[in-house]
């Protein structure tokens, strides 16, 4: 706690302990009214902010309390707005951002996505594989942490179409990505089995770029962009999820992610 902050608790103490301007002793002092000392409750709540320790433990049962309320008022079949062709942010508009300068270029020509955990079907995916799946195209807004959002074109196959082909065990929970170039996140099963959450591997009509996530992302509108992971490597399906849970979630960031 701050010299400050000390001193100014130690005035406002003081004030309480006067009536008609007598100091109570100490046999008056524990006779004092419950509503004065309620009076000390916002500064006690400062003065335990003011710990950095306490300070992060608050952020991150807040975060905690933030995710439980999403999650319990998600609806699978509650769809995030559409938006017509003409509304569409033009494509080089669309912001591009990353975390590493990571080129995708080496990995793309041998590129398979690798499943495994829960599932009945565990191994590599080709992209064709992927796109032998029912197609959807989607106008979403794509909204980011930074404050900034767009809306985009994205084409893919559903990820619950994908979990269904590998045969995701219906008891698992979570859902958990890897990325050619180090990044990682985790989902709920129910956010991944929306409808509008994508294997995206187009953007406006054509393959994903390498600045925009090539071969294949995640793109959901339904979560914050750093919850739409880009390169994805490695799709694992579980019970409990790993004790690191994504690679921004780590540091802070809301695990749950939802909009």
């Amino acid at each position: 706690m701050s010299e400050s902050l000390r001193r100014l608790l130690f005035s406002q103490g003081k004030k309480i302990m006067k009536t008609d301007n007598l100091h109570l002793d100490q046999r008056g002092l524990r006779r004092i009214q419950r509503r004065e000392w309620l009076k000390m409750l916002p500064l006690a709540a400062l003065g335990a902010i003011a710990v950095p320790s306490v300070n992060e433990k608050l952020i991150k049962r807040g975060l905690a309390l933030s995710d439980r309320a999403s999650e319990t008022f998600f609806r699978r079949q509650q769809l995030a707005p559409t938006f017509s062709d003409r509304e569409v942010t033009a494509f080089d508009k669309f912001p591009i951002n990353s975390y590493s300068t990571y080129d995708a270029e080496a990995d793309l020509a041998n590129w398979k996505l690798i499943v495994e955990g829960m599932v009945a079907r565990p191994g590599e995916y080709t992209l064709e594989q992927i796109k032998a799946l029912p197609k959807q195209v989607q106008n979403v807004k794509h909204i980011c942490i930074e404050g900034w959002n767009v809306i985009g074109n994205f084409g893919g196959a559903r990820l619950a179409d994908f979990l269904q082909l590998v045969g995701a065990d219906p008891q698992a929970r979570f859902v958990e990505f890897t990325c050619l170039d180090d990044y990682f996140t985790s989902y709920d099963i129910a956010s991944c089995q929306h409808p509008q959450t994508l294997l995206c591997y187009e953007m406006y009509g054509q393959p994903l770029t390498k600045e925009h996530g090539a071969p294949l992302r995640i793109h959901t509108p339904i979560k914050l962009g750093y919850k739409s992971a880009k390169h994805l490597f490695t799709l694992r399906v579980s019970n409990v999820l790993s004790r690191e849970t994504g690679f921004w979630e780590d540091q802070g960031y809301s695990w749950y992610g939802g909009i």
